[in-house]
């Protein structure tokens, strides 16, 4: 997949088969949407084309909100997209000047001059361009003048995607990631960079990488521990995820941390990746460290049972 962050200097893209969207969490619905976009851009022998937006625009529109929360930050996005066999990938810039853009220069000098579709794949109720007066009426209307193709992504199909993204959120808030997993279609996504930590867990015989997660607005599960994969460059680890203020020490802060089985490598400053399976248990207070490295013992036993059954 070709990663393109401008509009600028893209290369030929030949038959573009093209999408518009935020595709937050790459789940089951998103999934579905970009099997049609290849499929679509193999029956013409083109190129599949995901056009999304950084930062999302509800937080540049609306910067005072601060209820939404992302299941995706960009790098997981990315990873996730090439994964799931896009050509090009194009992120878009987004900001407030952008935003007041008129649909039919947006369509335009954004869709039709730098990507030349042949196909646009587009949702009923999609708006774009100042005050969100374009939609796909707009799109169709400018269709002959362009030579493209407008394919409606039927309400229903729509529906269904803006229910999953809600419940997908609503199942991570609440740490059932069995069922957020289930209707992302892949294990929910965390990823960061490793600081220099307290070493309480190296104490435990549990030594623990902290992660540091640079978006403010991505969604964290609730305090507990989680059976892991880890990603540490191009390996793959099973782990145990923590997340919470270690109330056995008196933390105050929040700390992400994980224990990355079998592996004793320095990765400070490195980015990892990690994928949540399941929740083990909830956060708790222990009386001494003893009972707390029990209880560890007892966590990774669990999670060594849950990686074996996932595979």
């Amino acid at each position: 997949m070709q990663v393109h962050r401008s509009l600028d200097k893209l290369p030929e893209i030949k038959n573009a088969v093209l999408t518009i969207g935020t595709f937050d969490g790459v789940h089951c619905g998103h999934q579905r949407i970009i099997d049609d976009l290849r499929k679509r851009a193999e029956a013409i022998n083109g190129e599949s084309v995901l056009l999304t937006f950084h930062p999302h625009p509800r937080l540049v529109i609306n910067p005072s909100d601060k209820t939404l929360k992302l299941l995706t930050t960009l790098d997981e996005k990315i990873a996730l997209l090439d994964q799931f066999g896009i050509d090009h990938l194009i992120i878009l810039p987004f900001s407030k000047g952008f935003s007041q853009t008129e649909p039919d220069v947006y369509i335009r000098d954004v869709l039709v001059g730098p990507i030349r579709p042949r196909v646009i794949v587009i949702g009923y109720n999609h708006h774009f361009g100042k005050d969100r007066k374009g939609n796909i009426e707009t799109l169709r209307k400018y269709a002959d003048q362009y030579h493209y193709e407008v394919v409606e992504i039927s309400k229903q199909e729509v529906e269904e995607i803006a229910v999953s993204s809600s419940k997908i959120r609503k199942a991570v808030h609440e740490g059932d990631i069995r069922l957020a997993n289930k209707l992302l279609g892949h294990p929910y996504p965390l990823s960061g960079t490793v600081i220099k930590g307290q070493q309480i867990g190296k104490k435990l015989g549990y030594p623990t990488a902290n992660i540091f997660i640079s978006d403010s607005h991505k969604l964290i599960p609730p305090y507990g521990v989680y059976a892991v994969k880890v990603l540490p460059g191009n390996k793959e680890k099973g782990g145990m995820l923590y997340i919470g203020k270690r109330p056995t020490f008196d933390g105050q802060e929040r700390s992400i941390e994980v224990n990355i089985f079998d592996f004793d490598e320095n990765i400070y400053g490195q980015f990892i990746r990690i994928e949540i399976l399941d929740k083990i248990r909830g956060d708790m207070y222990f009386k001494d460290k003893n009972e707390l490295a029990r209880q560890m013992d007892s966590d990774k036993e669990e999670t060594l049972r849950i990686l074996k059954d996932q595979g």
